[in-house]
């Protein structure tokens, strides 16, 4: 069996009050994002409902679930929230510029919401529905951060 590399998280020089471990559905799912920015979901083979990200067992069926499969890149906007207030994000110590938008998107061919940032340009076009792409870091580490943010697409 060929060896597989694990994704380790930290938080850098910053103190954080927990340590976890993403597994190795965590760890397909970085890296996949980190070399080849594809999105990877898991299939339930029981109800065919496709997880993202990817988990071991089905929350409806609580069969194992094995069978990967792609999805997205493109989604659609679930629910979503703009914010209006300076966020210091506790792994960079970097302030957030508001406004920013924090949504739940539902990917091309996954059936649960992934969760992420939304380019706020023109607000008036981030609404329930609106088409969303990622935009990924040039410099991608296997992290959350890969993606920057989802921009609507016209």
């Amino acid at each position: 069996m060929a060896e597989k590399e694990n994704i380790i998280i930290e938080s850098g020089d910053r103190d954080q009050p927990f340590k976890y471990a993403i597994g190795m559905y965590g760890s397909m799912f970085f890296r996949e994002l980190r070399d080849r920015r594809v999105f990877v979901g898991v299939k339930c083979p029981r109800c065919k409902k496709v997880y993202i990200p990817p988990r071991r067992v089905c929350g409806d069926c609580y069969e194992e679930m094995k069978e990967f499969v792609e999805v997205g890149p493109g989604g659609n906007i679930g629910t979503f929230t703009i914010l209006r207030y300076a966020f210091i994000d506790p792994e960079t110590g970097e302030q957030k510029p508001v406004p920013y938008g924090y949504g739940f998107i539902q990917l091309d061919g996954a059936d649960t919401f992934f969760q992420h940032y939304i380019e706020i340009k023109d607000e008036k076009k981030v609404r329930i529905g609106a088409r969303v792409e990622p935009v990924f870091s040039e410099e991608r580490k296997g992290t959350i951060k890969d993606i920057l943010y989802f921009k609507i697409v016209e």
